[in-house]
C-alpha cells in the first residue's frame, strides 16, 4: 500500500509563512548590514575605534602674565597628580593569591597617611579602588615634590609600580602673591581662569590641548607602536600688561594706610591711568588676597566672620564665609558703584564752559542753600560761601554754584553730556564684571534731579567710569577706552595682538580743559579744597568728594579724590575711593587726598616726570644729612657751607667722631642744624621730644627747634598757605628722650576743608 504523500493545505500555509518570515528577517538583516556599511559606517567605525583605543590628553602649557617691565605676575610650576589603577590593584591579589581586597587596603592605608595634608582619607582611597572598570582614578592633585617623593618610596617599597602613579602636571603660580590680586585673578583646579585677566583672556592663555592615542587589545594590553598617534599641544599665549609692579605696590601701600587710619568698613580702591592712552598703570582694591591660596579668607574678612557671633560650622557661619569670600574677590574699582559727590563738579563746570553758559568773570552768591522748585537744597557749607567767581566755586566745592550752572545748562544738554562723558555705558575695559552704573532715564530727569546731580549726588557710577571722565578733561577732552593688556605674544616672542589707543569721542574742547586744569591746580597749590594732594615740584590738579550712601545707610559716607599731573601737561591720573570711613573725619580732603599726594610723590619721578621746583619750594625742601664722621673740622665746615647746612662742632679734637642727626637722615634745610662731635669723652645731651600734635606749622617748628631738635615735614608741604594745616602725627613720640639734634618727623594735614 502506497504511503499518503498529500500535503495538507494548513501545513502548506504554515511552511509558506515560516519561509516568508525567514526571508523577511534575512532581508531586514541584509538591509541593516548595508546601512551599517554605508550610511552609519563612520558612526560604528568610531565606536569600534573607541573600544580599541585610549586617548590621553596632553595639556597645553598655560601662558604667563607679565607687567609692563617684564616682571612675572603669573606662571606655571610643576606639581603632581597621584592616581591609581583599580584594575591592576585587583589583578595583584589574584597573581599572588591574596585575599580579595588585601592590596586595596594596603594602598589605602599608605596613601592616606602620606597625603593626609591634602585631605585624603583611607575611606576615599578604598572607594576609588573599587572602580575596576576605569583605567585610572585620581587620588590627589597639585601634590608637591617632597610629598611625591614619599609616594615614590612607598611604591618602590611595596612594588606597586603598576598600581600607583605620579604624573607631573603644571599648576598656576603667582610669584607676587597678593599684588594686583583683583586684577590678575586666578584659575580653578582644572586650570581654567575664574576671575580677572585669567578669566577674561582664558582662551588665549589656555592654548589647545594635544592627544596621545594608544591602541589596546581585547585584554586591555597596549598594541604595537604602529597603532599609536600623537597630536601635539599648542601652548597658550603670554599677556604683557600695562601694569607697573612698583606703581601697583605704592598704590596698594597707600590704600592700606588710609583704610587703617580711617577705619573703613567696606574696603578701599584706587586706579592710576595714562590720560592719553587709557592704559591702566595700577588698579587695586584693599585688602587683597593671596592668589596662591584664593579660597582662604584674608585677615580683613576673617575678622568680620569672627565678629559675626555665628558658631563655626553652622549654616549661617558657612553662608557668611562664602559671601565674604565672594566679596573679597570682587574688583571694587569696576564692579561696585558709588555716588561721586563733589568730584563730579569738574564735569558740571566743563559742560557750562563748553556751552558758553558761564565766564570766568561771572559771580555767584551762596547763602548756604538754594530753593529749587520749592525744595531747599543746602550747600555743604551751611553758613554759605558768600560771593564767588567760577574759580572759587569749584575750588571751594560750592553746591549753590553748581546748581546754578546746572540750571543754565538744562536737563536735556546736561543729560547728553552725562552720556558723552561715558557714565551711561560700560567703559569697555578688558576685565570681567564691570558695572555700568545707575542714572536717570531721559524722561524722568527733572529740574530737581538736575540740581542734585550737578554736585554728584543721587546717581551711581564706578571709580573706573569716573577716572575715565577725569582723564578726558586732563587730555584735552577725549574719552578713551581703558585697557590692561598691552600685547599678546607666543613663546617665541612674536606679537599676535597689539593694543591700540581707542578714542571714543571728544566731549569738550582743549581750551575748556586747560581752564579747568588751572582752576584745580590752584585749589591744590593755593587755598582750595585739594591742598592735601600737594606734591612739591609738581603741579597737581585735584578735586575731592564726600558722598552719602543713598539707598543703603544715609549716615555712611564714601570719601574720594581724583587728580592728575602735571596740570600743565597731564600724563597720569589717579583716583582713590574709601568706603565707609569710621575714624575721625569722613571728608575726601582728609581721607583720600593726602594719600593721592603720597602716591604721586613716589611714582611721578619713577615714571620719568621731571619735577620743577619753585623758589619757595626749594627754600622749604628737606636735605639729606651727609656723613661727616672721620672728616677734619675744616673740611666739615667747608662742605656744610657749600650745602648751606648749619653745623655746630662740639669738642676740641681735629676730627669728627660722631654726629646727630646721623648720615642719611632728612631734615628741613632752612631750619635744621647738624651737631658734630670732635674728640673723645664729649657728653651727649638728651632732650625730651615735645608734643606738637594738633599744632600749626609755626608752632610746631618753634617748639621742635627750641628744644634743640631738627624737623622734617611730611604730608602736605605748602603748609604756610591757608590756616588749616596742623600736625596729625609725629615720630619720635612726645615725651621720648633723644639725643640733641635728632630729627622729629611731623605730618601735616589740612583739617579746615570740607567737601560734599
Amino acid at each position: 500500500m502506497q504511503p499518503d504523500t498529500t500535503i495538507s493545505t494548513g501545513a502548506l500555509r504554515r511552511a509558506t509563512l515560516v519561509s516568508l518570515t525567514i526571508t523577511l528577517l534575512l532581508a531586514l538583516l541584509l538591509i541593516r548590514v548595508l546601512v551599517i556599511q554605508t550610511a552609519d559606517f563612520e558612526r560604528y567605525q568610531k565606536k569600534v575605534v573607541e573600544q580599541l583605543t585610549t586617548e590621553s590628553v596632553i595639556n597645553a602649557k598655560r601662558g604667563n602674565i607679565y607687567d609692563s617691565n617684564g616682571v612675572l605676575l603669573a606662571t606655571n610650576v610643576t606639581a603632581y597628580r597621584i592616581f591609581i589603577s583599580p584594575r591592576s590593584i585587583q589583578k595583584l591579589d589574584t597573581i599572588y593569591g591574596l585575599a580579595p581586597g588585601t592590596t586595596a587596603r594596603n594602598i589605602a592605608a599608605g596613601l592616606s597617611e602620606i597625603l593626609g595634608k591634602y585631605g585624603v582619607t583611607y575611606e576615599q582611597v578604598l572607594k576609588q579602588t573599587t572602580y575596576t572598570h576605569y583605567l585610572d582614578r585620581t587620588i590627589a592633585r597639585n601634590v608637591d615634590e617632597e610629598t611625591t617623593q614619599k609616594i615614590r618610596g612607598f611604591i618602590d617599597q611595596c612594588r606597586y609600580h603598576d598600581q600607583i602613579y605620579a604624573e607631573a602636571i603644571s599648576t598656576r603660580y603667582y610669584p607676587q602673591e597678593s599684588l594686583a590680586s583683583h586684577l590678575i585673578g586666578f584659575t580653578g583646579s582644572d586650570g581654567v581662569g575664574l576671575y580677572g585677566l585669567e578669566y577674561e583672556y582664558n582662551e588665549q592663555l589656555a592654548g589647545t590641548p594635544g592627544k596621545y592615542i594608544t591602541a589596546r587589545d581585547s585584554h586591555g594590553n597596549e598594541m604595537p607602536y604602529e597603532y599609536e598617534s600623537y597630536i601635539p599641544a599648542r601652548d597658550g599665549y603670554n599677556l604683557i600688561t600695562t601694569i607697573d609692579s612698583y606703581v601697583q605696590a605704592v598704590l596698594e601701600e597707600q590704600l592700606e594706610i588710609t583704610l587703617t587710619e580711617s577705619g573703613a568698613k567696606n574696603r578701599a580702591c584706587g586706579i592710576v591711568m595714562e590720560v592719553h592712552t587709557g592704559a591702566i598703570v595700577a588698579m587695586a582694591t584693599y585688602p587683597g588676597f593671596d592668589l596662591n591660596n584664593p579660597w582662604e579668607l584674608n585677615e580683613y574678612s576673617q575678622k568680620k566672620l569672627d565678629a559675626s557671633g555665628y558658631t563655626p560650622g553652622s549654616d549661617e557661619y558657612i553662608k557668611l564665609s562664602r559671601d565674604l569670600l565672594l566679596e573679597t574677590w570682587k574688583n571694587k574699582a569696576i564692579t561696585e558703584i558709588y555716588m561721586p559727590g563733589s568730584t563730579f563738579k569738574i564735569m558740571t563746570v566743563a559742560m557750562a564752559l563748553q556751552e558758553k553758559e558761564v565766564t570766568m568773570e561771572d559771580r555767584f552768591f551762596c547763602s548756604g542753600s538754594l530753593n529749587v522748585l520749592g525744595t531747599t537744597i543746602r550747600c555743604h557749607k551751611v553758613t554759605g560761601h558768600g560771593s564767588l567767581d567760577l574759580t572759587g566755586g569749584l575750588q571751594h566745592s560750592c553746591n549753590v554754584t553748581m546748581m546754578t550752572l546746572g540750571a543754565r545748562i538744562g536737563t536735556e544738554r546736561f543729560y547728553n553730556y552725562v552720556k558723552q562723558f561715558g557714565y551711561l555705558e560700560k567703559t569697555g575695559i578688558d576685565l570681567p564684571g564691570e558695572d555700568a552704573g545707575i542714572f536717570y532715564s531721559p524722561t524722568d530727569f527733572r529740574e530737581i534731579d538736575l540740581a542734585v546731580s550737578s554736585f554728584g549726588q543721587n546717581f551711581k557710577i564706578s571709580p573706573l567710569q569716573q577716572i575715565c571722565a577725569v582723564a578726558a578733561v586732563a587730555n584735552g577732552g577725549y574719552l578713551v577706552t581703558p585697557y590692561v593688556v598691552e600685547r599678546i605674544t607666543d613663546n617665541e616672542g612674536n606679537v599676535v595682538f597689539q593694543q591700540d589707543t581707542r578714542i571714543k569721542r571728544q566731549v569738550v574742547n582743549s581750551e575748556v580743559c586747560a581752564v579747568i586744569s588751572e582752576i584745580l591746580e590752584g585749589g591744590v597749590s593755593g587755598d582750595g579744597g585739594g591742598k592735601n594732594a600737594y606734591v612739591a615740584g609738581y603741579r597737581v590738579a585735584a578735586k575731592t568728594g564726600t558722598s552719602e550712601k543713598v539707598g543703603d545707610n544715609r549716615d555712611l559716607r564714601i570719601s574720594s579724590c581724583v587728580a592728575y599731573a602735571p596740570a600743565d601737561d597731564p600724563q597720569y591720573t589717579i583716583i582713590i575711593m574709601v568706603d565707609e570711613p569710621s575714624i575721625g573725619s569722613a571728608y575726601g580732603s582728609i581721607v583720600a587726598a593726602p594719600y593721592i599726594g603720597n602716591v604721586l610723590r613716589e611714582i611721578l619721578p619713577y615714571l620719568g616726570v621731571e619735577a620743577v621746583y619753585s623758589e619757595r619750594e626749594l627754600a622749604n625742601m628737606s636735605v639729606q644729612v651727609p656723613n661727616f664722621v672721620h672728616w677734619s673740622r675744616a673740611l666739615a665746615e667747608n662742605y656744610a657751607r657749600s650745602l648751606d647746612i648749619e653745623i655746630e662742632i662740639r669738642g676740641e679734637g681735629n676730627y669728627i667722631v660722631k654726629q646727630t642727626p646721623g648720615a642719611g637722615a632728612l631734615m628741613e634745610q632752612s631750619l635744621g642744624k647738624v651737631i658734630l662731635y670732635a674728640g673723645s669723652d664729649i657728653p651727649e645731651r638728651t632732650v625730651r621730644v615735645p608734643d606738637v600734635t594738633g599744632r600749626t606749622a609755626a608752632a610746631a617748628n618753634g617748639m621742635i627747634i627750641n628744644a634743640g631738635l631738627n624737623i622734617r615735614i611730611e604730608g602736605t608741604r605748602n603748609y604756610l598757605s591757608g590756616t588749616g594745616a596742623v600736625v596729625v602725627s609725629q615720630s619720635p613720640a612726645a615725651g621720648e628722650l633723644v639725643p640733641e639734634g635728632t630729627v622729629v618727623t611731623v605730618t601735616f594735614r589740612y583739617l579746615d576743608e570740607t567737601d560734599n
